[in-house]
């Protein structure tokens, strides 16, 4: 795969996009983070259970789409019943193999689930057995009209809103909103107020949280 997304690489071994100067995941800790934003701002795992349904805007290392695998695989709901869950993800940047199995080496407790990832990579669908994963590549903005799911779950995972604004204008929040289920959640690490804003517009009730690190705050919607 032609890498579209060449990246620099921090002394402690972060990755940052050329394309949008913006990291991958928390200098202070990616997977605490995306524990802290995705999982809890979203009720996971407590809400999973077979069929659930999880879609993601950039899936940028693959970083959070491990750490729900993982959720879900040492969950009471699978250790007991087992079953499959679903994620989708929008990419338009897909990294490369190579790239991607260097960033996740930051993460080793993933490490069984990411080599699985790095060997299937590059796809555009996989069953991974207690999960699968379908990527969308391509821009959000065309990809996700396209899709016929509502994801009980989203994760607006785009880098910042500053650098990346295509992620988070109003349309694309709209049809978030469109694609999700009735009672379905999205959670975000950003609090910017014209992100919010579109949200609610999108049919979610925002409320503002407490964010990771030296982010004071997060945002969490949920879809009456």
């Amino acid at each position: 795969m032609t890498n579209e997304n060449p990246l620099s690489w921090r002394e402690n071994g972060t990755p940052v996009s050329d394309r949008f100067d913006d990291p991958y995941f928390s200098l202070e800790g990616g997977l605490a983070e995306t524990r802290h934003v995705f999982l809890d701002g979203n009720g996971l795992p407590a809400r999973l259970r077979d069929g659930f349904q999880v879609a993601e805007l950039g899936f940028g290392t693959g970083l959070s789409f491990l750490t729900l695998w993982q959720a879900w695989i040492t969950s009471d709901t699978y250790k007991t019943h087992g079953g499959q869950i679903h994620f989708t993800s929008f990419e338009a940047f897909p990294l490369d193999t190579r790239d991607m199995a260097q960033a996740l080496l930051a993460f080793p407790e993933l490490a069984p689930l990411a080599e699985q990832l790095v060997k299937a990579w590059p796809l555009s669908r996989a069953n991974f057995g207690p999960i699968t994963l379908t990527l969308w590549k391509g821009d959000a903005r065309t990809m996700l009209p396209l899709w016929s799911g509502a994801a009980d779950a989203w994760f607006l995972d785009g880098f910042s809103p500053a650098k990346n604004p295509e992620l988070w204008e109003p349309d694309l929040m709209a049809q978030v909103g469109a694609h999700t289920a009735p009672q379905g959640t999205c959670a975000t690490y950003t609090a910017a107020g014209h992100v919010r804003q579109s949200l609610e517009a999108a049919g979610f009730d925002i409320t503002r949280t407490e964010g990771f690190g030296r982010k004071r705050h997060m945002t969490h919607g949920t879809k009456p």
